[in-house]
């Protein structure tokens, strides 16, 4: 018998596939200056900050303003942001809800830009399926800041001694463990059944 009593999902790269090189593998088609524009111009951690809630018009013009002569490949970020999430990952949706059927309680923790969830929420409808989910360009705070794990919590009433994460980043998972919760490095879907029940959650 699991004390496990809420089950928290990521989703990009947990739920659904996530990858800028995509749309850009044909903008830029050389290797080398591709790298070049993801290292200098459209980084992470510029791309972080629209999942803290910036918005795309202000994110676009920073980087207008720095590097002119790459003003259609810094819009083609948000206006190619479809190609970057092609699929999801079946077993690890059907896992999921089979945990929902069981009566499992589900939700969500994820850094997400707000408009591009909306957009996920329609291209993907078993994004609609958990009890809710914390977007963090709407709350305005990102994984792994001890916050948003806390205001999750507070959200939806888990007990942070309940409650496992499952997230593909070992930075986000630390966060949860430091806010109390149990956690998973999410790696590949055939792992997370057999990574479940070692914490008594049997789907």
């Amino acid at each position: 018998m699991s004390d496990i009593r809420h089950i928290v999902f990521d989703i990009g790269k947990v739920l659904i596939h996530y990858d800028p090189e995509i749309p850009y593998a044909r903008l830029i088609p050389d290797a080398q200056q591709r790298q070049r524009f993801f290292d200098t111009v459209c980084t992470p951690a510029w791309n972080v900050e629209q999942d803290r809630g910036r918005s795309w018009e202000e994110a676009e013009a920073l980087l207008i303003d720095d590097h002119p002569h790459e003003e259609d490949n810094i819009r083609a970020f948000r206006r190619h942001w479809h190609e970057m999430v092609p699929h999801a990952y079946d077993e690890t949706v059907t896992l999921m809800l089979e945990l929902i059927e069981r009566g499992h309680d589900v939700t969500m923790l994820t850094n997400f830009a707000a408009d591009t969830f909306v957009e996920a929420r329609r291209r993907f409808p078993f994004l609609d399926r958990p009890r809710g989910v914390t977007v963090s360009g709407e709350v305005g705070m990102i994984k792994p800041e001890r916050r948003i794990y806390e205001l999750h919590a507070e959200t939806f009433g888990l007990d942070p001694a309940g409650a496992i994460f499952i997230d593909d980043s070992e930075p986000n998972v630390e966060g949860a463990r430091e806010a109390g919760w149990r956690a998973i490095h999410f790696t590949a879907p055939a792992m997370l059944e057999d990574a479940l029940a070692r914490h008594g959650i049997v789907v």
